[in-house]
């Protein structure tokens, strides 16, 4: 650490990254700079940016990134249809890679030598920072003290803060570790490592108990043009609007809660909790177009891909030629995915009741039953012989 004398923190205030501000300066007597990045986690930014400069900051960046981060980052990731493992709508995964970038930004602006996270050892998000930083600017040094320093528990780095008068709003009672934007929110830590245990309501941030929504059922319509929402029941919105509508009405219907067990990149299985009201119902309205306007075969590809795209964005290559690639891939399937979803919110689900687009390929005289029936059914004998021809075959040949 001799040679290097400034570096860029990605601070967010937390338990974490309130430590390590402090950390290196004792440590390293080195220059910290903080940068917050406002990607929807709902706190008051000023008041995290002089939180960073009374513990010992030189400077304090805040950018607003909500907007970026939605039409950038997780829309991108919704126009692939990508949920890790086939649940996790990707909050945390896309908020790192913006996290980066202007992690490297600031670093080269201000000649930092080095950049720190707050990410463990074990976790993800260490691959997520350092990829993201190593393809952008691979001169940078990183810093991960996490992985470096002396506390071995959560529970010290408290009594770290507590000591040196660090504020902070973890307690050893409620010691849940939470990253929020606007997306997603990630839960995990404390009670919620024995998988056995159903998570407590105090873990949940924003959605209600679906037990406990409305009784009454509550149906929105969904515009999407080229795969990317513009709309909910007719008004035109922005992109941050548009998500933070889904999130409030979601939440009401209890909408957006996932537990699950999720393999980490580092090979070990990991316990989370997310609540993700309005990326759940945007994934499931955005589904019922690929179904309306895809045939079957590119279908099946996409879905086969989604779960690459989902794969490169946890492992933390977003800044990567096959994200991007993919990326163009999904832009030409998109094109079609124009039109309205119209869904019923009720106790937790999110359920698809309509659909139309100038796009679809159902065609009703082709699906009908009755009268107006103009499937060619005589077609269907040749169909079925040819369809069955080798299994006919082969039968043949095991002496029947």
């Amino acid at each position: 650490m001799g040679d290097i004398k400034k570096v860029v923190l990605a601070y967010s205030g937390g338990l974490d990254t309130s430590v390590i501000l402090k950390w290196l300066i004792e440590k390293f007597n080195c220059e910290v700079i903080a940068f917050s990045a406002d990607v929807g986690q709902q706190e008051d930014l000023e008041e995290v940016r002089q939180k960073a400069l009374k513990t010992g900051a030189s400077k304090a960046y805040v950018f607003d990134l909500k907007e970026e981060f939605i039409t950038e980052y997780c829309f991108k990731a919704l126009k692939a249809q990508a949920l890790y493992e086939g649940k996790y709508p990707l909050g945390t995964a896309l908020n790192r890679p913006i996290i980066a970038k202007y992690l490297v930004e600031i670093a080269e602006k201000e000649g930092a030598d080095a950049v720190v996270h707050g990410a463990t050892g074990k976790g993800n998000d260490q691959v997520r920072f350092e990829a993201g930083v190593m393809a952008l600017n691979p001169k940078l040094k990183i810093l991960a003290p996490v992985r470096d320093w002396e506390f071995k528990s959560r529970e010290e780095e408290i009594e770290y803060a507590l000591k040196h008068n660090i504020p902070i709003e973890i307690t050893k009672d409620k010691p849940y570790s939470i990253d929020r934007n606007i997306w997603s929110i990630s839960i995990e830590c404390g009670v919620l490592e024995d998988p056995w245990q159903e998570p407590p309501e105090d873990a949940y941030l924003i959605t209600t108990p679906p037990e406990k929504a409305p009784d009454k059922p509550e149906y929105i319509t969904l515009t999407f043009e080229k795969g990317i929402p513009v709309a909910v029941n007719g008004e035109k919105l922005d992109p941050v609007t548009l998500v933070s509508k889904l999130n409030d009405v979601g939440a009401r219907h209890g909408i957006g809660r996932i537990d699950m067990v999720e393999s980490r990149l580092v090979g070990i299985k990991s316990r989370e909790i997310y609540e993700a009201p309005g990326a759940i119902i945007l994934y499931t309205a955005h589904k019922e177009l690929e179904h309306m306007c895809l045939d079957r075969e590119t279908l099946r590809l996409k879905e086969y891909l989604a779960i690459k795209y989902a794969d490169l964005v946890y492992y933390g290559l977003w800044f990567s030629p096959a994200r991007e690639a993919l990326d163009a891939f999904m832009d030409t399937l998109n094109s079609r995915l124009t039109g309205d979803v119209r869904l019923k919110l009720y106790k937790g689900q999110a359920v698809p009741v309509g659909r139309k687009s100038p796009y679809s390929v159902y065609q009703y005289e082709l699906a009908t039953y009755d009268a107006k029936d103009a499937f060619d059914h005589k077609a269907g004998e040749g169909f079925c012989k040819i369809w069955g021809l080798p299994y006919a075959v082969m039968a043949s040949k095991k002496g029947y």
